[in-house]
């Protein structure tokens, strides 16, 4: 009987560790980073894609309207300071111009007769004075030349009048024909023109900016421009150190620094209020070619630290926890305590060692503490 009974009582653990067996969690594929040494920063980034600028950029536009006569430029040329780039058909005033010069060298020719008259008039009054002194002429013969000398020289004053005129109409002509060319400001390249050849080139109503007829932009300076989160403006300063990425360069990441903070918030947005900020590129041996317009991101580094014990941001729970890799096969959670972190990397103070593997895949259906696990071969060793 007793026999019996033993036999029954193994029977029966047998077929209820073969249910359990049957019925037990099955492990979770997860995913471990082993905890290691290295560089943590702490940094922010912009709120919405950043703009690459440039420095010197004007969209240039005639005064006054007229119809485009020359265009001494196109689109992707690069000019020099002080260049053509644009003339609207200004025969008429060219025509006053040249009136205005004729006039002024005919006012330069009565100068030299007036003067003339004017200078022998005063010879005839100190001959006339000298005379009168040894009693040979009148008075009044006296009197008479002194004033004619002195209307003389009167009307030679005049004359030299009349060409400060005649010069003063070249000027206004020569500044109503500056409102119908444009020059370069400064060197730089041609971006866009609006317009072509023998259109009309029509100048805005007072208080409606005038559309541009040739954008001129100097690409040899640029920076970029980003917004951030008005929360994060008073961690940044000028001179501080940045990583600069752009959409157009995916693999590539350049140093720079910040160059200027904008001294007000931006309300574009009433729910999303940020502060620009203007970043610029390190000199590089072989710096890359960018173009205005393109978009950049802007990672502004507030603190660096070499050589601490750190833990993939992405492994972090909710109150500072991590789920670590127990050896008996189960996952343990654990608190720790944290220090610099960026979207990458936190730094651990307390809590974990080096060597100790935590679990990444933390968005895995059943991971939790004390389930069972096993390595997923994609895991980092």
């Amino acid at each position: 009987m007793i026999r019996r009974l033993l036999l029954a009582l193994i029977v029966v653990f047998l077929v209820g560790a073969g249910v359990w067996w049957a019925k037990r969690p099955a492990p979770i594929a997860v995913m471990l980073t082993t905890i290691d040494q290295g560089q943590v920063e702490a940094s922010i980034a912009n709120t919405r894609a950043g703009t690459v600028e440039a420095c010197l950029r004007t969209k240039l536009s005639a005064t006054m309207g007229g119809r485009i006569e020359v265009l001494a430029v196109k689109e992707g040329d690069r000019v020099q300071k002080g260049q053509l780039l644009m003339k609207l058909w200004n025969d008429d005033q060219q025509a006053q111009s040249a009136l205005a010069l004729a006039q002024v060298q005919t006012a330069r020719q009565r100068v030299n007769e007036a003067c003339t008259l004017a200078s022998q008039a005063e010879r005839e009054a100190e001959r006339q004075k000298s005379l009168f002194k040894q009693g040979f002429v009148s008075s009044s013969r006296d009197e008479q030349a002194r004033t004619e000398a002195q209307a003389r020289r009167a009307g030679c004053d005049a004359a030299k009048a009349d060409v400060t005129q005649s010069q003063a109409r070249v000027n206004v002509t020569r500044v109503e024909q500056n409102r119908t060319v444009l020059y370069a400001p400064f060197a730089g390249t041609v971006a866009k023109i609006v317009g072509e050849v023998g259109e009309y080139s029509t100048p805005s109503p007072p208080g409606v900016p005038t559309p541009p007829a040739i954008d001129l932009i100097d690409d040899s300076c640029l920076y970029v421009r980003a917004p951030m989160d008005e929360v994060d403006a008073p961690k940044i300063s000028a001179g501080q150190a940045v990583r600069i990425s752009f959409d157009a360069l995916p693999t590539q990441t350049f140093p720079g620094k910040v160059k200027r903070v904008a001294p007000y918030v931006s309300a574009v947005e009433k729910q999303a209020r940020t502060v620009d900020i203007e970043a610029t590129l390190d000199e590089q041996q072989n710096p890359v070619r960018l173009l205005v317009g393109y978009s950049a991101d802007v990672e502004v580094i507030l603190a660096v630290r070499d050589k601490v014990v750190r833990v993939p941001t992405s492994a972090l729970q909710e109150g500072a926890r991590v789920l670590v890799a127990g050896p008996d096969g189960r996952l343990q959670e654990r608190s720790i305590k944290t220090g610099l972190a960026n979207w990458e990397f936190t730094e651990v103070l307390e809590g974990l060692a080096v060597g100790d593997r935590v679990v990444t895949s933390l968005e895995r259906e059943g991971v939790k503490a004390g389930a069972t696990y096993v390595v997923d071969d994609t895991s980092k060793k």
